[in-house]
């Protein structure tokens, strides 16, 4: 039941701090967006350590380390997918793969099992996930290979992150995600160091469009720049997503991984309930039929 009510709670942490994650990035650019969330996330995370105390041990920082390098590459190939489009069909792939991927891992690896219902529950879980991240665009065009391979990879790596996140020692506390922290700001921060050079450089005419596109998804469009309540977003979404990691792993620690990662995988459905409150953007039928086999889903997985 604890991990079950991590998992949920986490997911809805997550896919609010998506939602703010995305305010901030259409206002600032994406990867500076997501480097101040991670420099607030990384106080908020040695803030935390006091309340949930840990050992920090070799293995304590080689996985949060080795995490930190998952979890960056897992969003930056997120970002190129989502870029390439179309979102609709790309965003469920990557959930959904980032939900299987750790389910075989437990089963075939830890040896992990449920009972019958259990295994039904994580069934449920999965067609929830496609339902409620799947939004139709009109006139949705045909993925393309790149996007697809980005989507999947990402998926992929959020997976791994996830599989990371169950190696680390139990009476490490929230240690890891603070070395994660570390490693995801170096990265960010270096791509936002990257994309600025190379957006330099295109106005210097030593490069094509192509460099610019890539510039504005790491520092924005100068016509279109709010810092101000760009970094207010990044702000919440980098406490959000925080602690929506904490959750992640406590729940993790606390019960198996097949359940934390689709229960995890349901985040999109956080994103939807706020862009619904505040944007008034329309929840699809599907959508709900997606939150409702998720609940069901969940009550399964908490008798199993």
């Amino acid at each position: 039941m604890l991990t079950v009510i991590l998992g949920l709670s986490g997911a809805l942490v997550f896919g609010s701090g998506d939602f703010l994650g995305g305010m901030a990035s259409k206002r600032m650019g994406a990867f500076l967006a997501t480097g101040i969330a991670g420099i607030v996330g990384l106080f908020v995370l040695v803030g935390l350590t006091f309340v949930i105390p840990g050992q920090i041990s070799s293995g304590t920082i080689w996985w949060g380390l080795l995490s930190g390098v998952a979890g960056a590459l897992a969003i930056l190939l997120l970002y190129a997918a989502l870029a390439i489009g179309p979102m609709s069909i790309l965003s469920p792939l990557g959930a959904l793969i980032s939900a299987i991927f750790p389910v075989i891992w437990a089963i075939v690896v830890s040896h992990e099992t449920l009972a019958w219902f259990g295994y039904l529950a994580l069934g449920l879980g999965a067609i929830a996930i496609v339902l409620v991240a799947f939004t139709p665009e009109k006139n949705a065009v045909k993925p393309r290979l790149r996007g697809i391979i980005f989507a999947s990879v990402s998926g992929l790596l959020i997976g791994v992150f996830l599989i990371i996140m169950d190696q680390v020692p139990a009476d490490s506390g929230l240690y890891p995600l603070v070395y994660n922290r570390f490693v995801n700001i170096g990265i960010m921060f270096s791509a936002v160091a990257i994309m600025a050079l190379l957006r330099w450089a295109h106005r210097k005419g030593l490069f094509g469009r192509d460099g610019t596109a890539r510039a504005d998804l790491a520092v924005g469009d100068a016509g279109s720049v709010d810092f101000k309540n760009g970094i207010l977003f990044a702000l919440g979404c980098g406490v959000l997503d925080s602690i929506g990691n904490a959750l992640l792993l406590l729940g993790i620690q606390s019960g198996n991984l097949s359940v934390m990662s689709v229960l995890t995988a349901m985040y999109p459905a956080g994103t939807i309930i706020l862009a619904a409150i505040v944007l008034r953007e329309k929840i699809t039928k599907l959508q709900l039929v997606g939150m409702v086999l998720a609940l069901a889903a969940a009550g399964l997985l908490a008798l199993s």
